[in-house]
């Protein structure tokens, strides 16, 4: 028993040694460094739609990243403020099968080997966000404390799609773009006359394409809970988890950075929100 006492007493003690308690004055000081931003988002704009064009959205990433940078600083007391800034993007993509088809009801598969006729549709979601923070820290130990607050500010989603034609497909990717080689190097490609051939040249006609893009800007709240650790006198790790909200309302997307359109849907980019922060500072 005895002995026991004395175990506890030595780990106590040492603990002790380890963590000093946090005094009670006020304190100062401020941190910066990246801070990626991960959101289990609940939906994706537009989401039947992409599926109507034949995308699979559950190729986007999920959670969503935002690369970004964050920095804090201590005010009066244990109330700390900051800011917070980053931008993600994900994409998906498909090449479908084309039937060319007429009045009578037949059809016929589109075939081109080296892609020059085969279409590709991407979709792409990014989302930026500005934000300011603001916490009331709860000291535990000296290098280790708990803090509660909220993110507040301006963000950005887009939604993209790119169609086009003239798809790049693997295997005619390492083929001659000017017809056939022989065994000497020498390339081969057929025109319609020798003697005008040289003259005429040789041209690739441009690939039509249509591109896409609809985007809404969304006041972003986000309350959060933080543990910071200070590892060394100059570098720390800093942990959150919040629930994060911004909402577009109906009507309020643009299309292709103008007008807006009339009849888009609302949408909530929501859901838990987690960040992580390797930051230079005290």
């Amino acid at each position: 028993m005895k002995k026991t006492i004395l175990l506890l007493a030595t780990y106590i003690s040492a603990l002790q040694g380890q963590f000093d308690l946090y005094p009670v004055e006020d304190f100062f000081g401020g941190g910066i460094g990246y801070s990626p931003m991960y959101i289990a988002m609940d939906s994706i704009p537009a989401k039947s739609n992409l599926q109507g064009l034949g995308l699979d959205t559950k190729g986007f990433a999920d959670p969503f990243v935002l690369h970004g940078g964050e920095g804090f600083a201590h005010m009066t007391g244990k109330w700390r403020i900051g800011g917070y800034a980053g931008v993600g993007a994900s994409k998906i993509s498909t090449v479908p099968t084309v039937k060319l088809y007429d009045s009578s009801g037949d059809t016929i598969d589109l075939k081109a080997a080296d892609g020059s006729l085969v279409p590709s549709i991407e979709g792409k979601i990014t989302i930026s966000l500005g934000a300011a923070t603001i916490e009331h820290v709860m000291p535990v130990f000296q290098d280790l404390e708990i803090s509660a607050g909220v993110l507040m500010g301006l963000g950005r989603i887009s939604v993209s799609v790119n169609q086009r034609t003239g798809t790049a497909l693997w295997d005619s990717t390492f083929t001659s773009a000017y017809g056939t080689i022989d065994s000497t190097g020498t390339w081969y490609y057929e025109v319609s006359d020798v003697d005008q051939g040289v003259s005429g040249g040789f041209s690739v006609k441009p690939m039509p394409g249509v591109l896409s893009d609809v985007s809404g800007v969304f006041f972003n709240f986000q309350p959060y809970v933080a543990i910071k650790w200070q590892l060394l006198d100059r570098i720390g790790l800093r942990i959150s988890v919040g629930f994060n909200k911004g909402t577009i309302g109906q009507g309020n997307w643009k299309l292709n950075g103008g007008n807006y359109i009339a009849d888009s849907q609302p949408y909530s980019l929501q859901g838990v929100a987690f960040r992580t922060m390797l930051y230079l500072g005290l």
